[in-house]
């Protein structure tokens, strides 16, 4: 899944893709490098940042969505809002992939006669707050209890468990040591049967491991996604779509000449 940002703000790539030329010349560099699903947000999500009206967030995605859905290529929108979720289902997205997992009034009601995929992800408490407060002991626990009340909710809405993928949301809301401990225990969250989307692309802990700042955290990154998707993985967000390709070229390699 290649990120292609149109925030002013974003904590590694904001502003580079805000006018809708730059960002379409973005969406095309990605699925060139070899993404298979394009995740189009128009707000930035990074602690602190400050949220959008649903038209503001329309205004910014609206120029960039309606040129995307022509390409016939998987489009994710990542949305909180209910009315964008349902503009974007209205022009043809394929995936709502919601950082708030489905819990904002009025969210599921947006999805639930869809066939659209959707991505829930954890997340303790808001962008605001999030790494001010973050989780206070076992984030396992807290993020496996949160899953299953979401599958519960997304069931009890009628949404077949077909068309969800579970976001352990590392750095929302999580310490250094917890978002590494997710990754640790990753099968453990595939226990819940769900396939695992998992976003761990420049983010702060690389940085709090390595030292370096978010634009140079490629490697890292490429680092972070190959374990992700080695512990089960179905999904990985990545900012560095051609170095993450490659890593799995070669893993994939490695799996396809077991035993010979």
């Amino acid at each position: 899944m290649g990120i292609l940002n149109l925030t002013p703000d974003s904590f590694s790539d904001g502003g580079q893709h805000d006018s809708r030329d730059q960002a379409l010349a973005h969406a095309q560099r990605l699925l060139d490098e070899g993404a298979d699903i394009l995740d189009v947000g128009a707000e930035s999500t990074r602690p602190g940042a400050t949220p959008l009206t649903a038209d503001q967030e329309w205004a910014r995605l609206a120029p960039v969505l309606t040129e995307l859905v022509r390409w016939q290529r998987p489009v994710s929108v990542d949305t909180y809002h209910p009315a964008t979720m349902s503009k974007a289902l209205d022009l043809g997205v394929d995936i709502i992939n919601d950082i708030w997992g489905f819990r904002q009034p009025g969210a599921l009601a947006s999805v639930a006669s869809s066939t659209c995929g959707l991505c829930v992800m954890h997340m303790q408490g808001d962008p605001q707050t999030m790494q001010l407060q973050p989780i206070a002991n076992d984030a396992l626990g807290v993020v496996q209890r949160f899953f299953q009340e979401r599958q519960d909710a997304l069931l009890a809405a009628g949404v077949a468990n077909r068309r969800w993928l579970l976001d352990p949301g590392i750095g929302f809301g999580k310490t250094v040591a917890q978002n590494l401990a997710l990754l640790r225990h990753q099968a453990d969250l595939l226990a819940l049967g769900q396939p695992l989307l998992v976003g761990w692309s420049r983010k702060s802990t690389l940085g709090q491991v390595t030292g370096l700042d978010a634009p140079h955290r490629q490697i890292p990154s490429v680092a972070a996604a190959l374990m992700a998707v080695e512990r089960g993985a179905r999904v990985v967000r990545v900012h560095d779509v051609a170095l993450t390709r490659q890593a799995l070229q070669v893993w994939m390699a490695t799996q396809d000449f077991q035993g010979q």
